[in-house]
């Protein structure tokens, strides 16, 4: 598989699945186009392959997410991968953690393939990466998880409005992934159970039939998959990585 010639951009390129993203999309011969608000993090995504430049950008800001366009150049592929996670019981969610999530998790990804779409002249690939929280629900987490429902529903109501076309919308809906959003939520546990952080690691990992965390290289993999030739007709689907959770 190649993608010589074409130019994919993800969000949120700085590290984990999006850092993954850029390099395996780079390997295959893309021009790639990460983007994100840490630049030193940017930097490092740079520097592992010469295919890979990057843009400064805040995906919940509507200007700067259009600024990132316009810099970008057409671009081919889209994968809105930037995203942020928080946990509280429901009853002690305060209304700014609850806009946080929407903002990065759902209004991000909104901004990402508005934008993408508005410049796809023939062409296209929206890619979301999603989360099993999106067609499933978890506990302390409902913010999080309402918004990553939300993205499913984007992507299967633009689907449909882009059928015709040769553009496709899809998600990628991963379990807990081996990066360093789960280190974050491991620390969490670990600080509010006093269980170590092998303990609260065991506890995401049992969430899982096969009892493991997910390696970034496998959403890569799907994505590559969603954006080569064969998948023209997968189009408003949600590919779950879960080993059998859902």
């Amino acid at each position: 598989m190649t993608f010589a010639g074409k130019r994919m951009l993800v969000t949120g390129g700085g590290s984990g699945a999006g850092a993954d993203l850029a390099l395996g999309f780079a390997r295959a011969g893309a021009e790639v186009v990460i983007c994100g608000r840490r630049v030193e993090a940017l930097q490092r995504t740079v520097a592992l392959h010469g295919g890979i430049r990057a843009l400064a950008c805040d995906v919940t800001d509507e200007a700067s997410v259009q600024a990132l366009f316009a810099a970008a150049g057409p671009v081919d592929v889209v994968i809105a991968n930037a995203g942020q996670a928080d946990s509280a019981p429901f009853h002690r969610t305060s209304l700014d953690q609850w806009n946080a999530m929407l903002a990065v998790n759902l209004t991000g990804v909104f901004l990402t393939f508005r934008e993408g779409l508005r410049q796809m002249t023939g062409w296209g690939r929206l890619i979301a990466v999603c989360s099993t929280a999106g067609v499933k629900g978890y506990a302390k987490i409902a913010p999080y998880v309402a918004a990553k429902h939300g993205v499913m529903g984007l992507t299967r109501s633009l689907a449909l409005e882009v059928a015709r076309s040769q553009v496709t919308v899809n998600a990628i809906c991963p379990g807990f992934l081996d990066t360093e959003m789960t280190d974050h939520s491991v620390q969490v546990i670990s600080a509010k159970t006093g269980r170590s952080l092998a303990e609260a690691r065991s506890v995401l990992e049992q969430l899982n039939p096969q009892n493991r965390l997910f390696a970034p290289s496998e959403v890569t993999a799907a994505a590559l998959y969603l954006a080569g030739p064969g998948s023209e007709g997968v189009n408003g689907q949600a590919i779950v990585i879960a080993g059998g959770e859902v």
